[in-house]
Parts: structure tokens; sequence; C-alpha cells
């Protein structure tokens, strides 16, 4: 819980307008959720906060990469990421976070703590299907994917009929316009 912190922006001593917060985003910081799914990360995390006289507006912008395991291989590598959010904060009798793009927190608070979002945003942002650029390019020498390629139906030549008389039927139907 001690790196979700430095995530609690104290605005009531701010002027309106606004103001800048930068945050570097380690693995540490995962773990702080009990979130293990990247080996390693590193994201530069900027927060934009517009603070106003009802209301607070926060515009967050990571990029960096995450180190994650290939879905096929198992092979660790470095995926880039890239995300944005915007958070309005208003405030109301009692804390109500019902609403993903609006924070109720009491008339009484001087802080909001953005780690929730800032966490969300970047598992969101990981692609649901993680591949090794090297599978894609070809470059990849795996054991994983040797197996694979063995392990992979042969195309059977003679159980392919060249035409289906089904179609052709069809077929002349778009040439005898």
């Amino acid at each position: 819980m001690m790196k979700q912190k430095e995530f609690s922006i104290p605005f009531s001593g701010l002027k309106q307008g606004k103001h800048n917060f930068d945050y570097t985003i380690n693995n540490q910081f995962f773990e702080s959720f009990g979130y293990d799914e990247f080996n390693g990360a590193d994201i530069a995390l900027n927060v934009v906060l517009k603070k106003m006289n009802t209301m607070l507006e926060f515009e967050m912008g990571a990029q960096g990469t995450v180190n994650i395991n290939c879905d096929l291989t198992a092979e660790p590598f470095e995926q880039l990421i890239s995300a944005e959010l915007k958070l309005v904060v208003k405030f109301g009798e009692e804390f109500n976070d019902e609403d993903d793009d609006i924070l109720v927190i009491p008339h009484g608070e001087h802080q909001v703590n953005i780690a929730q979002y800032v966490y969300e945003m970047l598992v969101l942002a990981v692609p649901q299907k993680r591949i090794h650029p090297g599978v894609l390019d070809g470059t990849l020498e795996s054991e994983a994917l040797k197996k694979l390629e063995e392990l992979q139906p042969k195309e059977d030549k003679e159980t392919i009929k060249e035409n289906d008389p089904r179609w052709d039927e069809l077929k002349k139907l778009l040439t005898d316009k």
C-alpha cells in the first residue's frame, strides 16, 4: 500500500488553474494491487490537474513499456503501451466512485488518490493477446514455436475439392447478368 500513497494529490493548497504531476511507474506499483502479470514495468505518467471552483479535472497520459510473457511461447518481451484517461472530481455529501468518469468526494476532503484509476488505465492498455514481435515477423527462435509447428495439422490435399457444385450454380447467377 505504501507505493500508492504518492498518488494522493493534495489539491486544497493549490491555486485555481493547471498543475502538473509526473510519475515513473515500475512493477512495485502493480504488485501493490496484487497484480503479477508483468515481469517489469517502466512507464512515465503525466497528470495535469485543472482546479476550478466547483470541481477538479484530471488528465492522465502514460507512455512506456511493460515486460510480459508471450501467450504462444512464454518468452518475455517488452510491450509498448500508451494510455489516456480523463477524470472529473466533484464534491458531494459522500464518497461515490460508481461512475467511471466522475468521482464524487466529500466536501471536507483535501486530497484525491488516483492510484486505482492509474492502475486500471495501464492494465487495460496492454493488448488482450500478447504476442512476441519475433513471432509475428518470424525472427524468434524458440522451442515452443518449433513444437507448435510440428503439431500443426497438415492439410490433406485430396480431401479438399477444387469446386463445390453448389457454389458453381450460384456463381452462374453472378455472371449471367
